[in-house]
């Protein structure tokens, strides 16, 4: 009689057993799902974060060379638009566009598509919102299998460089940045009275312009360029937090 008794309890809790092990694989199965999701969230992330740091150096690297476009010609502008070198070297002043698009391939790299670049003109910051291309799976949660992930991060462009004041003689001649022009007699004009307004002569020329970035100083002469710093040592490109 016992046997027959133990026989009969332990065909009742094969059932049980069963039901869990069928629920401790479906929680198995839930947790992995929970992981693909959490991946590809960490991927997306990734992704939003080189892409906006793509479009940060993209737009550093044109802050650096308009600024040094300007000084090389001697004016105030050095993208064609009318901005000053001044307001290049604070970082602002440049076309956005190229560095969304820079920041559209980076996202590419990382099977993410760039649903939003948004620039801000100070600081100088690119507001990147990006997409996954794949999905997270099939998985035994509904819906996965169509689930994309989003991320966003934003870069700013900060610059590092101050103006060094200007010597005591700057600017006595003809232009904003000029040296004094070779003037007449009696303050009269120089050969065929080029000079009666105190105009630029030929004795005129850009002054040279003195940077200082990170505590190291930078002489900028427009008419012996060399030893320049890169754009990077003009500009700090970092994740905003």
């Amino acid at each position: 009689m016992t046997v027959r008794r133990g026989r009969r309890d332990t065909g009742q809790a094969f059932p049980l057993y069963i039901v869990a092990v069928g629920g401790l694989l479906f929680l198995a199965l839930a947790f992995f799902a929970v992981g693909q999701a959490a991946a590809t969230r960490n991927g997306a992330q990734t992704a939003a974060d080189a892409a906006a740091l793509a479009a940060g150096q993209k737009y550093r690297d044109l802050l650096g060379k308009g600024f040094l476009d300007a000084i090389r010609d001697g004016d105030d502008t050095g993208d064609g638009g009318g901005t000053s070198w001044e307001d290049l070297l604070n970082g602002r002043g440049m076309p956005s566009e190229a560095a969304c698009d820079n920041a559209e391939w980076f996202a590419g790299r990382n099977d993410a598509s760039v649903t939003a670049c948004t620039p801000d003109s100070w600081p100088t910051s690119f507001a990147v919102t990006i997409r996954t291309r794949n999905t997270v799976g099939d998985s035994v949660i509904p819906g996965t299998e169509n689930k994309h992930a989003s991320a966003e991060a934003k870069a700013v462009v900060a610059p590092r460089c101050t103006l060094d004041p200007a010597p005591p003689d700057e600017g006595k001649g003809g232009g904003k940045h000029g040296t004094e022009g070779k003037r007449g007699k009696e303050g009269g004009s120089s050969k065929g009275g080029k000079d009666d307004e105190g105009g630029k002569g030929k004795g005129d020329k850009p002054a040279p312009i003195g940077i200082t970035c990170d505590g190291k100083q930078w002489t900028l002469d427009p008419e012996d360029l060399h030893d320049l710093p890169d754009a990077a040592d003009l500009f700090a490109v970092r994740l905003a937090h």
